[in-house]
């Protein structure tokens, strides 16, 4: 499986580099790297894994690079990465119980309702508002329990701690980025901890994405410290709407047999 036709290498590596690109400023590059592997041939099970090998590259160099501009003190945030990463091994051990379909109906309608909130809420820029909850609160709770989603399901990841930092953290856009980073990178190596021991893994296809998404995460993260709320608003927006459409574009998505769609 591993020794795919050069063009969908080359289909595979540009699709990486596309979701480091997107997912550095506004998360949703699972959006991208998931469907892309699928068409290629690559069986499900083994997308999943696959997707996880080439994340970690994307989730790793985008945290890197905000470490280095001072936005995210990676030392400080350790304890809830490692939260971050329990979450994402036991999402991904208890993939098989967890009811698959339930996830996709609610999916469009939770993403659909994050763009909402971005686009219409005022004054969302990079000054950091009033707290909501305490960073231990908020590390003990929220953090394992999105990237326990991420272990299950994983799209969408980066637009739900996203969410969380701004809305409860009271972290400015570009902050939030930036911490949601190191987070995602978390859950990336605990789903990919339990991924490797089931087999799921293609490591030729995922480090060549994963190369590929890394010089992606640089250059976009680069772009979104440069031009801040300005360009991180409209995208967050914009990947929820169309990963929203996507899942309800799925005729296998029960919430379109529920609506008569």
């Amino acid at each position: 499986m591993s020794d795919l036709a050069p063009h969908l290498l080359f289909l595979l590596a540009a699709a990486g580099f596309l979701a480091g690109f997107v997912d550095s400023i506004a998360g949703g590059g699972g959006l991208i790297t998931v469907p892309a592997m699928l068409i290629a041939g690559i069986p499900p099970l083994q997308t999943l894994g696959t997707n996880k090998v080439q994340a970690v590259f994307g989730s790793a160099s985008a945290t890197v690079a905000y470490a280095r501009k001072g936005h995210v003190k990676l030392r400080e945030q350790l304890p809830m990465a490692f939260m971050a990463v329990a979450g994402g091994a036991l999402g991904a051990a208890l993939a098989t119980i967890v009811p698959g379909d339930v996830l996709r109906a609610i999916m469009p309608v939770l993403l659909v309702a994050i763009a909402l909130y971005f686009a219409l809420k005022p004054n969302l820029n990079d000054v950091d508002k009033h707290r909501r909850m305490s960073p231990l609160v908020f590390g003990a709770t929220l953090v394992p329990a999105i990237g326990f989603y991420d272990g299950v399901f994983g799209p969408g990841t980066g637009s739900f701690f996203m969410l969380s930092f701004v809305s409860l953290a009271g972290f400015g856009m570009l902050k939030a980025t930036a911490h949601t980073k190191m987070l995602n990178f978390g859950s990336n190596i605990g789903a990919l901890i339990v991924f490797v021991s089931f087999g799921a893994t293609l490591w030729k296809i995922g480090l060549i994405m994963g190369v590929c998404q890394f010089l992606g995460a640089q250059l976009g993260s680069r772009l979104a410290m440069r031009t801040g709320a300005r360009l991180i608003k409209p995208l967050l927006v914009i990947v929820c709407v169309a990963f929203a459409i996507k899942l309800m574009a799925d005729p296998l998505n029960p919430l379109r047999v529920w609506l008569g769609v």
